[in-house]
């Protein structure tokens, strides 16, 4: 299973930037999941053309679309236990600190809010962040009989 991760896309509606990322690197994934902070409704609905696309809200999600967003995801992908959240707080150590108020059950944590690219791993389980999408940043993570694999793509 093949499934581009994406966060702080920082747009109110899609541009032609936004429209070839998508085109060259999520639409033939088999799931998109969206850590938040996408801006607008209107790239909301960009990302909904996907037909198994997640998203989270995020810190700077406009009301409209935050109050129709839920704060954190629960997910079964492949077999995995997966959750998808933003993030809070202070950049530094935040990996650390969504794993600790998640627990250890999960094998997947996907989360933004940094703009920077990590893949950690605490116990069993991967807190991958895939980067801001508006800074040129997304993850392809690939799930094949349990094992992950992550790819960081620049756009």
């Amino acid at each position: 299973m093949r499934i581009g991760v994406v966060s702080d896309t920082h747009l109110s509606a899609p541009t032609d930037w936004l429209e070839s990322a998508y085109a060259h690197h999520l639409a033939t994934a088999d799931a998109v999941i969206h850590c938040g902070d996408m801006t607008g409704r209107s790239a909301w609905s960009f990302f909904l053309q996907h037909p198994c696309f997640y998203c989270v809200q995020g810190n700077m999600d406009d009301y409209q679309l935050a109050v129709d967003l839920p704060p954190r995801l629960d997910l079964e992908l492949d077999g995995l236990r997966v959750a998808v959240c933003h993030g809070w707080g202070y950049k530094a150590g935040l990996s650390r600190r969504i794993y600790e108020a998640f627990g250890p059950d999960y094998d997947i944590i996907f989360f933004g809010h940094t703009h920077v690219r990590e893949d950690s791993q605490y116990g069993k389980t991967r807190c991958i962040n895939p980067g801001s999408l508006r800074e040129g940043s997304l993850a392809i993570v690939t799930l094949d009989a349990g094992k992950i694999s992550t790819e960081f793509v620049s756009l």
